[in-house]
């Protein structure tokens, strides 16, 4: 568990101790215009590897995918902080995002080899808890080096937390069972395609409605070739003897039903983390290291509930109530949430973010054992990946879905006002000032404004975690297994 949960830690603070430091990367690589990408390539070369890297462990074991992925990250992060130009940086962190995707997919699928279903949640709490303090400790330790030392030394502390994992790893894991080589190689034109399609996906929801237009022709070109990757891939995958993506795992009901769940559980996660921070900067006048002190209660009942939802899920053998129970408490909280406005006190507002925290982490255990479950141990590997993969894309998809809310709404209201404003999420504040004293309008109306806009992205996130309700009504009830392994298809115990 060390090591998994230093394979964990690396991954997920190089997503968070990034961010302060962006703005002084740009400043010595020469590259505002293109200092987003520092953060995007990162989280676009992740996604579309995860699948890949679960396939290559259920291939050719979990030990060896582990300590490439290791050796991949930490070799990366010295290359990061080696970079002379934003070129050089963007093709470091695209690297970097490789090896930090088999990192997640690594831990969690070893973490399924060495304890059964039953028992899995009692180890949920390490992964989540660890997340959990790289988020926080992430953006505080960026700024702090950046400020003091250098914002190439957020790399270098890569590089002895990296070695320490492979020494772990490779020590440790010698443990498992050596798995025999299969015989039927790697699926590259399945990888190509998904890549493809994933790839073209998120640079969609990415640059839409922020560096394009919905409607450009940049936009609509992405849309056309992620929708041919995806037909493709269905065509190919079906004609290969061993597809990168099995079909029998969309034929499982459980399987299905855990990934469409991790989509939705992602985007509430997501568009409530993307939410917050701006709705207390916006609309309480919190600044930017309170408004990351206020998120704490958020990531605290998340790490609490997850431990919550692995020790109920090993002591009832099953997860469907317990899904359907967390999917209504996060709606619920995001509903309370849409209800605040400037009269509601602090304590209030931390109470319901920490029922939308405490939602999403009840429930997030339970999708990753629900799966496990439910597949042979051949599929172990892709099975975990294709549960981080939904998750990943519909992180990128709730991202994307409430920051295109808020601007439209500000923008409607406004042209309501008789103001035509055009704000972007990042002008959206400096649009209100200035319009506050140009329209005839009064302040307070352009704040009600706003208010509502952030409302709405609410509720948006409430309808996914309601169609996750919806989801895990529906869904299976299988028995969550007292063995590591089993043959069985639907999970039941035999």
């Amino acid at each position: 568990m060390w090591g998994i949960g230093l394979c964990i830690f690396l991954s997920a603070l190089d997503q968070t101790i990034v961010v302060p430091s962006v703005p002084a990367m740009a400043a010595d690589l020469s590259g505002f215009g293109q200092l987003a990408w520092i953060v995007s390539v990162y989280l676009l070369t992740s996604t579309a590897a995860t699948p890949i890297l679960g396939k290559l462990s259920d291939l050719y074991g979990r030990r060896a995918t582990m300590l490439t992925s290791i050796a991949i990250f930490t070799a990366a992060s010295v290359l990061c902080a080696f970079s002379a130009t934003l070129p050089e940086m963007v093709l470091s962190r695209g690297l970097q995002g490789i090896g930090g995707a088999g990192l997640i997919a690594m831990a969690h699928a070893t973490m399924a080899d060495v304890a059964s279903p039953r028992e899995r949640g009692r180890y949920q709490v390490y992964l989540s808890g660890t997340w959990g303090a790289a988020s926080i400790v992430g953006p505080t330790l960026g700024g702090y080096l950046t400020d003091h030392l250098s914002w190439r030394a957020i790399f270098w502390i890569n590089l002895p937390l990296g070695l320490l994992a492979f020494a772990l790893t490779l020590q440790t894991l010698a443990i498992l069972p050596r798995r025999a080589r299969d015989s039927a190689p790697i699926d590259l034109p399945g990888a190509v395609l998904l890549v493809t399609a994933v790839s073209a996906g998120l640079l969609l929801l990415g640059w839409g409605g922020n560096e394009y237009g919905w409607t450009s022709l940049m936009i609509l070109s992405l849309g056309t070739v992620a929708t041919i990757a995806l037909l493709l891939l269905t065509i190919v995958e079906r004609a290969r003897p061993d597809p990168l993506l099995p079909g029998r795992l969309f034929v499982n009901p459980v399987v299905r039903s855990g990934f469409a769940l991790s989509f939705c559980n992602a985007v509430c996660m997501m568009g409530t983390t993307f939410l917050l921070p701006l709705y207390f900067q916006f609309l309480r006048g919190a600044d930017a290291s309170s408004s990351g002190i206020r998120l704490m209660p958020f990531l605290f009942a998340f790490v609490v509930l997850s431990y919550v939802g692995g020790r109920l899920a090993r002591r009832l053998g099953r997860t469907k109530w317990l899904m359907a129970v967390a999917s209504a408490v996060t709606g619920i909280g995001l509903v309370l949430m849409a209800t605040t406005d400037e009269t509601t006190s602090v304590l209030v507002s931390t109470a319901y973010i920490s029922v939308v925290g405490g939602g999403i982490g009840l429930i997030q255990p339970c999708i990753t054992m629900t799966v496990q479950n439910a597949v042979e141990i051949r599929d172990l590997g892709i099975a975990t990946s294709g549960t981080l993969l939904f998750r990943m894309i519909g992180g990128a998809f709730g991202a994307t879905l409430v920051g295109t809310m808020v601007v439209t709404m500000f923008n409607a209201g406004m042209e309501r006002l008789g103001v035509s404003s055009g704000a972007t999420l990042a002008t959206i504040r400096a649009a209100r000032e200035h319009l506050g004293g140009a329209a005839a309008s009064s302040p307070a109306a352009i704040e009600q404004v706003l208010d509502i806009s952030f409302h709405f992205a609410f509720l948006g996130c409430a309808a996914a975690a309601g169609i996750g309700l919806l989801i895990a009504l529906a869904a299976k009830d299988p028995v969550l297994r007292t063995t590591v392994h089993s043959t069985a298809d639907d999970g039941e115990t035999r």
